[in-house]
């Protein structure tokens, strides 16, 4: 059973990494913050050392509910290839799965953090490296078991993969048209399937 503070403190997590997340960093303001969980400045600062810590909580946050997500699609039951079309399907709604946390906290993050926070930014590369990984090794894998073969390095192969797909979604935010993204995840299936057989 958490303490009331600990449930005090998950509550602000989860309530201002949207605001966060939408707003970035610099954007985001002590009264944003304050009007979102109804707390006062000093209820906030209580919980955390100050506006950077309660940011990058909030992107952790944001960071473990997409890497479950992640890692939920590419753990079913099946080959290799099933695994990378479960996570195309999953890629295919990203959209609408990162709706509740303000968009994708990648590109929100990464993008925003640049030049105001490295903290920030070191962590929004970190998760794109660790989610490179997990698609690299399902890929060994799929080399492992005689699936497949791949025209360069499991790790490079899933580094362009994600790049196509981080790029469709930013063409999908940008624009606020997800025939972007959707058109361009299906593309990428009908390209691995017949590039990788």
């Amino acid at each position: 059973m958490s303490t009331k503070a600990e449930r005090t403190t998950a509550f602000i997590i989860e309530t201002v990494a949207p605001v966060f997340n939408k707003h970035g960093y610099v954007g985001t303001s002590m009264s944003d913050l304050t009007d979102a969980t109804n707390l006062t400045k000093g209820a906030l600062y209580g919980n955390f050392e100050n506006k950077e810590a309660l940011a990058l909580a909030a992107f952790e946050y944001n960071r473990s509910l997409l890497l479950t997500g992640i890692d939920e699609h590419l753990s079913i039951e099946g080959n290799a290839m099933a695994k990378i079309e479960n996570l195309l399907d999953f890629y295919k709604k990203y959209d609408i799965f990162t709706m509740k946390m303000g968009g994708c906290p990648i590109l929100n993050v990464g993008i925003d953090a640049q030049h105001n926070n490295k903290l920030l930014a070191a962590a929004a590369k970190e998760t794109i490296k660790e989610i490179e990984g997990k698609i690299a090794l399902v890929f060994e894998n799929g080399i492992n078991n005689g699936e497949f073969k791949l025209p360069v390095s499991p790790l490079q192969f899933s580094k362009q993969l994600f790049t196509i797909i981080q790029g469709a979604i930013s063409m999908a935010t940008i624009t606020k048209d997800r025939k972007y993204l959707l058109n361009t995840v299906t593309y990428l299936d009908v390209l691995i399937k017949r590039e990788l057989k």
